[in-house]
């Protein structure tokens, strides 16, 4: 083979091998700033491209603010003395006669143990029959039960006692120091007095919430809130489900980050500057520093007010971009809070695909001369 046949086909070898580079594509982790900018609704798109700054960051800078309902607040405190349905008393009879209701000549004294309070509230006493029990102190119904038995037995010395608890209870599940069954007694009639009761709780205080479940309706708190604000240590009631739990709030990254993974908050609110700081932050040799973006699909009320669009009506997809290199980028990016759902992701720097087209071409020329060289031997 001459050497002009030679380098023709060398030649061929490297427009087949350029071309099939060019149809196949460079690998990449994701669409550039220039791909995503293309996207935008101004370009007939599905997304707003909204460049984060100081009005920006202070109009998206909502975080969940958890409370109790009135329904929860306005209860008062249970009466740690109050029979319920449910509970188990002990009566103690005395008659001052040797042949009693009740009694007998050797012994004057009738204990009633383990008396159980009905579904509806009555419990049953021989010789006065049923009595309403529940709603009453047992004191109260010392006297209900005296009134009934003193026309029968002369001057009845009547005692209740009631086992604390054993029909006002609570249920405490979760992530608590210890999970079961707890009454509510005197010490124990308030959320954060059951939490201490249950061992407290076994997530960081940071991100514990308290989600309280009553009669078919559910309210939540932070566990710090309920500390710093008493007003929202709310009383409790016989039946409530008290779930202890970790903020499930998560934010995705992707990109030219230190990882690819979805992420857990730490804390009630995250920053963007600290969301990529749990990531390991941009990586250095790819990065774009000037196309860092947050994806969300943002609420109407608060595109409206970013977009000043007062005719956009439900949810719209938002893309967030910050540019670190700018002087007030990293403040931009501190004031800026990731929401539960966000996605953050960083592009890729321009020069990144030259290099990877220039190494694959580099690498491609390689090949083809080892090629030409193994053919012409």
């Amino acid at each position: 083979m001459t050497s002009q046949t030679r380098r023709w086909a060398r030649t061929l070898v490297l427009l087949a091998l350029v071309g099939g580079l060019a149809a196949c594509g460079l690998p990449r982790s994701g669409p550039n700033k220039r791909e995503i900018f293309s996207s935008s609704v101004e370009k007939q798109g599905n997304a707003f491209i909204v460049p984060v700054n100081d009005s920006v960051a202070r109009l998206t800078a909502t975080t969940p603010q958890l409370a109790f309902t009135q329904e929860f607040l306005n209860a008062g405190l249970v009466g740690a003395d109050t029979i319920r349905p449910g509970d188990v008393l002990e009566l103690g009879v005395w008659e001052n006669v040797d042949n009693g209701l009740l009694s007998s000549k050797e012994n004057h004294e009738t204990l009633l143990k383990e008396m159980q309070v009905g579904d509806d509230g009555y419990i049953f006493v021989p010789y006065a029959g049923r009595v309403l029990a529940a709603g009453n102190s047992p004191e109260a119904l010392r006297r209900i039960i005296t009134n009934k038995l003193d026309p029968q037995t002369p001057d009845p010395q009547v005692t209740v006692s009631r086992k604390a608890g054993d029909g006002a209870t609570v249920t405490v599940i979760g992530a608590a120091g210890q999970q079961g069954v707890f009454p509510i007694e005197r010490p124990s009639r308030t959320l954060s007095a059951m939490i201490a009761m249950a061992g407290g709780v076994t997530v960081k205080p940071e991100v514990a919430q308290i989600i309280v479940t009553r009669h078919g309706r559910t309210g939540t708190i932070w566990l710090k809130d309920l500390y710093d604000n008493p007003r929202m240590d709310i009383a409790l009631r016989g039946g409530d489900v008290i779930l202890v739990e970790a903020d499930q709030r998560a934010f995705t990254a992707m990109g030219a980050t230190g990882a690819q993974t979805r992420v857990t908050f730490e804390s009630q609110t995250l920053s963007a500057i600290e969301a990529l700081a749990r990531v390991g932050g941009l990586t250095t040799s790819v990065a774009d520093p000037t196309g860092v973006f947050v994806f969300r699909d943002e609420t109407e009320q608060t595109a409206r007010a970013v977009l000043n669009r007062p005719d956009l009506v439900g949810t719209q997809r938002i893309a967030y971009v910050l540019n670190l290199t700018e002087p007030n980028g990293m403040f931009d990016a501190r004031d800026f809070m990731i929401r539960d759902g966000d996605t953050l992701y960083v592009t890729e720097a321009p020069y990144v695909q030259w290099y990877k087209t220039i190494a694959a071409l580099t690498g491609s020329l390689n090949s083809a001369n080892t090629l030409a060289t193994a053919a012409g031997q």
